[in-house]
């Protein structure tokens, strides 16, 4: 049996999956997300997923022939890389395992292990891409100064346009009315009170405001339309860049592949695929296969030496619970 481990900052989820393709059990624990409760509440949530899907199978750590854990920002502190890599251990009983970034779960579930890229675009954006056993991140760099095409850079772009279109600085549009709706402005000034003194910038709160950027776009707003544009564009753009850190030659055939909830907006979508088609004529972009944390346990098989094959793959696929949202 594989373990495969999807970190996040809201959840963390736990699939056992059979080399057969059959999934044995799955849970769901609180998240993994360890920047403000200490290193610590990795190894506490681990035991509690591990424990509840070991219980499910009827089996023990010592089953597991292999386990992958992406736990989020992995590789983004080089002094606990060290910890992270130990936390499963003592759970775990063995070192049949790897630790790293949650990154490589959507991109592994989305392209279902194969050589390819992933994009990723939820309340931050990055890239990773395989091509014969190398890897690469691209992007990701946080909402101060990178996460392109993001939610978060959706919104702040959003917050923006607002500011010019309240001024008379840019002509007004759809936007407007959207966000005073939205927030419940007295004044449009009352932004500056919301955004910076009631959620003190909170990331995730400021993230939150992208659908409405969508939604004044849905209606006409030709500033809320060219922000989804350029971000469809920026994320292209973070795909071409890994396709050609990868190596791969002008007439191969790359996969892509997306996930993230800003890809929700049709319009982002739509944007991504056509400036993704004008850098290079060989991308095959697809839509997501299977679910990032059945992609954890894919990429637990594969790292064993052991990937699914196509039978299995293919039973997978009939799975509900496994394909991607």
């Amino acid at each position: 049996m594989f373990l495969g481990v999807d970190g996040g900052g809201t959840k963390t989820a736990f699939c056992l999956l059979r080399a057969d393709g059959s999934i044995v059990a799955q849970a769901t624990t609180a998240s993994s997300y360890y920047f403000t409760e200490g290193i610590g509440l990795v190894t506490r949530v681990l035991e509690e997923g591990i424990g509840a899907v070991c219980a499910t199978a009827g089996s023990t750590p010592a089953d597991i022939d292999f386990a992958f854990f992406g736990i989020p920002t992995y590789g983004e502190v080089s002094g606990d890389v060290a910890a992270l890599d130990a936390a499963p251990r003592g759970v775990l009983g063995h070192d049949r395992y790897r630790v790293d970034n949650d990154m490589l779960c959507g991109w592994s579930g989305s392209l279902g292990a194969a050589d390819g890229i992933n994009v990723i675009s939820g309340t931050g954006s990055m890239t990773y891409g395989e091509r014969a056993g190398r890897g690469l991140r691209v992007g990701g760099w946080s909402e101060l100064f990178g996460d392109e095409g993001s939610a978060y850079w959706i919104a702040t772009r959003g917050l923006q346009t607002f500011s010019r279109m309240s001024d008379g600085r840019q002509p007004g549009g759809p936007l407007l009315e959207v966000l005073r709706d939205h927030l419940g402005l007295s004044a449009d000034l009352d932004l500056i009170d919301i955004v910076l003194n009631r959620w003190q910038g909170d990331r995730g709160e400021i993230a939150a405001l992208s659908p409405l950027v969508t939604r004044a776009a849905d209606q006409g707003d030709k500033a809320a339309a060219a922000i989804l544009a350029e971000a469809g564009q920026e994320l292209a753009h973070l795909v071409e860049t890994t396709r050609s850190r990868l190596g791969y030659p002008a007439e191969e055939q790359v996969l892509v592949s997306y996930s993230g909830g800003t890809f929700n907006a049709a319009q982002v979508l739509e944007a991504f695929q056509q400036h993704l088609h004008t850098l290079h004529d060989r991308y095959d972009l697809r839509q997501p296969i299977y679910s990032p944390v059945v992609g954890a346990a894919l990429y637990a098989a594969k790292q064993a030496g052991s990937p699914l094959g196509a039978d299995a793959l293919a039973r997978l696929r009939t799975t509900p619970t496994a394909t991607a949202a």
